[in-house]
């Protein structure tokens, strides 16, 4: 191999190459792969931030729905505990009312029934003045005689 001039001038060319590769675009290359290289950086940990994130929503979340879960079985206990409240209640005043409706039937049968008895004595009391008119063959004066009808109403 021979050395001649056009071989140190392509040596010295490559030479000013290299070092003008090297003085202005290495510098920006390299500038441009830092930069590439923190904002790859930055996006990683904003998807592990983000990650953690969905984590953290994903537990406020699951516990949001066992709370919400928890008031919705408090609430349906304390409106069964009011509707079984309510019905007793209702029983109760059922109880009460059938017991009032008892009693005062009981007092209208019972003032009917006296009613009644006063009734037939009245009745047996005509029929008694009528038989004994007949036997003496002469009225009796009810109104004269009250006081006799009254004691054998009583003795009826």
């Amino acid at each position: 191999m021979q050395f001649n001039a056009t071989l140190i001038g392509e040596m010295i060319a490559f030479a000013i190459l290299i070092l003008f590769c090297a003085k202005f675009v290495w510098p920006h290359l390299n500038k441009a792969i830092e930069e590439r290289q923190l904002k790859i950086a930055e996006g990683l940990n904003a998807a592990e931030r983000a990650h953690a994130e969905l984590k953290d929503a994903d537990n406020k979340v699951a516990a949001e729905i066992r709370h919400a879960r928890q008031q919705a079985a408090e609430i349906i206990d304390r409106a069964q505990q009011q509707a079984n409240q309510i019905l007793d209640k209702a029983r109760a005043d059922a109880i009460a009312e059938v017991n009032r409706q008892k009693a005062a039937a009981q007092d209208d049968i019972a003032s009917m029934a006296q009613r009644a008895r006063e009734e037939l004595r009245e009745r047996v009391g005509a029929l008694a003045v009528q038989g004994a008119s007949k036997i003496v063959q002469r009225e009796i004066d009810a109104s004269a005689h009250k006081a006799m009808l009254d004691q054998l109403a009583a003795e009826i």
